[in-house]
């Protein structure tokens, strides 16, 4: 059976990397951004990345240089090396791990949890970050919802741990964007895999809502999450649609 996604996470615009801003010296998916966004109330949703002792990492990126100002990918790197390792633009903070995030929200907010694709093409190399992020989340009670783009991801989650809420992350799948070949772009675009995974709620690009697969979904009664919002206009266009928005650089 598959879990629905809880009503609350419907009910709270979901902060995007959590409420960051580097003028405030709050960077993305810190915990001063967890924090802002705790203290307005917002949904979080960040990201999680893998090291090479199998951890999993608060952070978005495959490589530290554009937050950390350290090149090389997180995954050869360890935990505790990750969590030593400044991030730029704040006052002390480092890489958080998933445990340090959770015990910060403590099911305050609802929590939207993104697993970046661990395989390179969305294929089927995948297993270690799903395995310790379910190995943390088995203790946590609040609501908590995972997500990836890889829909093999979704499928692991979803034997690991079936009790959890999990969705794919959608996107209009331009080959021109996408380091992807044209043909996988061509499979993913369609959301071909939403029953085969259990899922039961999609997270689609913003500005491809208007797809037809999209509008199949929510006839069904599929949950519409959409990313990234980024003004209080695209946040009313995309609300026709969309059940709730992930939003960056404003407050929804």
């Amino acid at each position: 059976m598959t879990p629905p996604l809880p009503q609350v996470f419907l009910q709270r615009p979901i902060a995007h990397r959590a409420l960051h801003d580097v003028s405030a010296k709050r960077p993305e998916n810190s915990l001063s951004s967890i924090r802002a966004a705790l203290d307005a109330e917002y949904g979080i949703e960040i990201d999680l990345q893998l090291t090479a002792d199998g951890r999993a990492m608060v952070f978005h990126d495959y490589d530290m240089r554009r937050l950390t100002g350290q090149s090389g990918p997180i995954r050869r790197i360890t935990a505790e090396q990750a969590n030593a390792l400044p991030l730029l633009y704040s006052e002390n903070e480092s890489i958080p791990s998933l445990e340090q995030v959770l015990d910060l929200v403590d099911g305050k907010v609802p929590l939207l949890i993104e697993l970046k694709d661990q395989d390179g093409g969305m294929g089927t190399g995948i297993g270690s970050l799903e395995q310790d992020a379910v190995r943390v989340l088995n203790d946590y009670d609040g609501p908590v919802a995972v997500m990836s783009f890889n829909p093999n991801s979704v499928a692991e989650l979803a034997h690991l741990a079936p009790q959890i809420p999990r969705g794919i992350v959608t996107s209009s799948y331009d080959p021109n964007n996408w380091p992807l070949p044209v043909e996988t772009c061509d499979y993913l675009r369609g959301i071909p895999d939403f029953d085969r995974v259990g899922a039961s709620f999609i997270s689609h690009e913003v500005s491809d809502l208007d797809r037809p697969r999209v509008s199949e979904l929510k006839e069904r009664g599929v949950p519409i999450l959409c990313w990234t919002v980024r003004s209080p206009a695209q946040e009313a266009e995309a609300r026709k649609v969309a059940d709730n928005v992930t939003f960056e650089g404003y407050l929804a």
